[in-house]
């Protein structure tokens, strides 16, 4: 028994082993996701402790599904999800690549290298790869047209289970994005909110009967609460409640002791006139939609007939949410004011142009229309069944992200393992004109790029190794001296002839963005994992007999 056991109820492992032993783990994760990578990868079925099942090839939604005991481990799973949250493309390349470097890094520290110079050494290389894809390999796309946007998203769909309708789905990312634009008034930037856009799924029909529906869309089984409501309403004036329209009751544990059986009636009828009064203060500000996320008796429905108003009940909050946002209203959880009575204002309601009910497949729905503050569109989804469609809507989510990193930040780099390739030969360079310890770590880290490309061509059932050959040469002969022809440092892989091809011309693009923010998680990951010399682990305390 060490002396290291004498203080702690637990194990504790140091060094060279909890570094082999994070590494293994990280690379055990990172191979679950590998042959997910790129257009010709294939997918995965996880099936959970309950029997469901998820067929995906989305690295984020396959990590996060895995219930990964290792805390080394778990690093990656949250760096997967970390590039999910701030791009939405690129979850499986960076899983791949941080998995790479700190092989690669283990590597050199059992060589006798301290993992300081390592860590150093990265972060030199993240620095100047960042600046090299900024200065070098990035496209300004200043005048953007749609084409770009529209490239970008295929290029992302590409990868994903519907492949081979990726240009249809493009099309949908683009426009849908196209009708949420929002310009900020003060900077006078271009923003395009990605929680604009509903995601509705309905199973029927083949994914190409998908469409894209203008306005907010209410989800299905929202139509309206009584028959005699009507269908459509223009000039929409719509309030936001998150109020019981139903007969008030006394709350719980209050108890009216009644000796007279005339005050009982008396008592009853006032329950009702409750209600009554909270709806005629709505009405009498003109409101003409009324939303609530609670219910409406049939009592209180017949006012809202005679109103010529339509009225929803059980709505989900954060659908009010959305709507207050679209139509500048106001979402009310009390009407009671600050003197004690109810009160409803006329600047509450939100407004949209119309509000109509559709028999969208087999249930209904509401459509908003036109709100006053944001415009708002909705994605119909049609598919086989449901793990089809559920893989269609994480896909096109990735799609609309990418096309909205794309048009804010305004630059593209070509995809294909371009850039991979270009970093690796920049690296090695600048490797050799460092004259210290790190120059070891920086020539690991542009090797480590190449962990991309590599896994591109092996799932392309392409020759690896002669592929990044060509593409190394190619790329080498950009970054060298006497180079005239620009089309050579945009050379990237085609996945489905296996051919060295200008990816920037084939329109086989992503926002540079999504490389950046890869590279940077990628090597804060590894660093992060590198650090960690000493594990303890406490020993789970025995629960004493009775």
């Amino acid at each position: 028994m060490s002396k290291d056991q004498l203080y702690l109820a637990g194990e504790r492992s140091t060094g060279l082993d909890v570094r082999t032993q994070n590494v293994t783990a990280a690379l055990s994760v990172a191979n679950v996701v590998k042959s997910s990578l790129g257009p010709v990868g294939l997918d995965k079925m996880l099936v959970d402790d309950v029997g469901e099942v998820t067929i995906t090839n989305d690295g984020a939604t396959i990590l996060s599904q895995l219930e990964v005991e290792h805390p080394a481990a778990r690093v990656l799973v949250q760096l997967s999800e970390m590039q999910d949250k701030e791009v939405g493309d690129g979850t499986t390349s960076v899983v791949i690549l941080a998995s790479e470097l700190l092989k690669r890094a283990h590597e050199l520290v059992k060589n006798g290298i301290h993992p300081t110079s390592v860590m150093a050494g990265y972060r030199m290389a993240m620095k100047e790869s960042i600046r090299f894809i900024k200065s070098e390999l990035a496209v300004k796309t200043d005048k953007l047209g749609r084409e770009v946007a529209f490239n970008v998203a295929r290029t992302t769909l590409s990868s994903k289970i519907f492949g081979r309708e990726s240009n249809f789905f493009a099309n949908m990312a683009v426009d849908a994005m196209a009708m949420v634009k929002d310009v900020d008034p003060e900077s006078g930037k271009a923003r395009y909110p990605v929680k604009s856009v509903g995601i509705i799924k309905q199973h029927g029909g083949s994914a190409k009967d998908s469409t894209l529906i203008h306005g907010f869309v209410l989800g299905p089984g929202m139509g309206r609460a009584a028959q005699g409501m009507p269908r459509t309403v223009i000039g929409a004036k719509i309030a936001l409640l998150d109020i019981d329209l139903r007969k008030t009751k006394m709350a719980m544990g209050v108890q009216v002791v009644v000796t007279d059986v005339a005050k009982l009636e008396d008592i009853r009828r006032r329950e009702a006139d409750i209600t009554k009064e909270r709806i005629d203060l709505i009405l009498a500000t003109g409101a003409n939609v009324i939303l609530t996320t609670k219910g409406i008796d049939d009592m209180a429905l017949k006012y809202f007939v005679e109103a010529g108003a339509i009225a929803v009940r059980r709505c989900k909050k954060e659908d009010l949410r959305r709507i207050a946002k679209l139509t500048g209203g106001t979402l009310m959880i009390t009407l009671a004011d600050m003197e004690g009575n109810e009160t409803y204002d006329v600047s509450m309601l939100g407004q949209a142009e119309e509000v109509i009910e559709e028999r969208i497949c087999d249930d209904d729905h509401l459509v908003i229309k036109g709100g006053k503050t944001q415009r708002s569109c909705c994605c119909l989804l049609r598919g086989a069944n449901m793990h089809m469609l559920d893989e269609v809507e994480r896909s096109l989510h990735d799609a609309l992200c990418a096309v909205k990193r794309t048009m804010e930040s305004a630059s593209v780099v070509p995809g294909g393992g371009s850039v991979e390739a270009a970093l690796s030969i920049y690296l090695e360079n600048f490797a050799t004109t460092i004259g210290s310890r790190e120059q070891l770590a920086i020539a690991e880290f542009a090797e480590a790029m190449l962990v991309i490309p590599k896994q591109l061509a092996v799932n392309a059932a392409q020759d690896a190794t002669d592929i990044v050959a060509k593409l190394r040469s190619n790329h080498n002969a950009a970054q060298s001296a006497g180079n005239t022809d620009p089309d050579l440092k945009r050379s990237g892989l085609d996945c489905i002839s296996g051919k060295i091809q200008n990816n920037l011309a084939a329109g086989i693009i992503e926002p540079a963005l999504s490389k950046v923010k890869m590279i940077q998680f990628a090597t804060e990951a590894a660093i992060t994992v590198l650090r960690i010399d000493d594990m303890i682990k406490l020993a789970p305390e025995e629960q004493q007999q009775q």
